[in-house]
């Protein structure tokens, strides 16, 4: 399904409900170096969903970044989206894979538990996201994650994503413990200057590997 590469390490912007401007805001994380786009929207509006995303999807094309769809296989499939991403509570692996075909991006949340993120990889998934590291304005009450998650799940051979209140001070550790990708929604897209918020956390991956070198 997905006609983008998979980018190996990187900032993955996540959107957060409506706002009137989502496609500039999403247009300048991309400008600002975002390697992935996912679509979150918990709304129940179908069809301003389904609209956003296609143009969203569109959006990322443009800038060969792959479009991640949270929670919804079949949006997903409807819009032809790069990929899905799951919660402990939707559809599994298998059902998203038979969905959205063998190269469709299947991420999936594994919060603060290194035995989910081994089942879920042992059942495909593609990445594993953990956290939250940090108190999260988006969700307040998120199981926290210890940063030790990240070193422990490296033998696991598949990317991991740090999520859960990181900004660019914090977000430098994370990425020596073993991030591939920082998960950002209000530290980006709560920005005035989206842009400039996404090329603070994309210039993470450029210092660090003078550190880790």
């Amino acid at each position: 399904m997905t006609s983008t590469s998979f980018p190996d390490r990187g900032l993955y912007v996540i959107t957060d409900g409506p706002r009137p401007d989502l496609f500039e805001a999403v247009k300048q994380a991309l400008l600002g170096g975002a390697r992935l786009v996912q679509y979150r929207d918990k709304t129940h509006d179908a069809q301003r969903r389904h609209d956003e995303a296609r143009t969203l999807l569109a959006l990322c094309r443009e800038h060969g970044v792959p479009l991640i769809i949270n929670d919804d296989i079949s949006l997903a499939r409807t819009i032809g989206a790069d990929g899905v991403h799951l919660g402990e509570t939707d559809d599994g692996i298998a059902e998203a894979r038979a969905a959205l075909g063998a190269n469709a991006i299947i991420g999936v949340s594994c919060y603060d538990s290194l035995e989910r993120a081994q089942q879920m990889t042992k059942q495909g998934a593609n990445y594993i996201a953990f956290g939250a590291f940090f108190p999260s304005p988006t969700k307040p009450l998120a199981r926290r994650a210890h940063v030790d998650l990240l070193r422990h799940s490296a033998a696991l051979g598949i990317p991991r994503v740090a999520i859960g209140g990181i900004t660019p001070d914090n977000g430098a550790s994370l990425i020596a413990a073993g991030a591939d990708y920082l998960a950002v929604i209000s530290a980006v897209f709560g920005r005035p200057d989206v842009r400039a918020a996404a090329q603070h956390f994309t210039q993470l991956y450029f210092s660090d590997r003078a550190v880790s070198s």
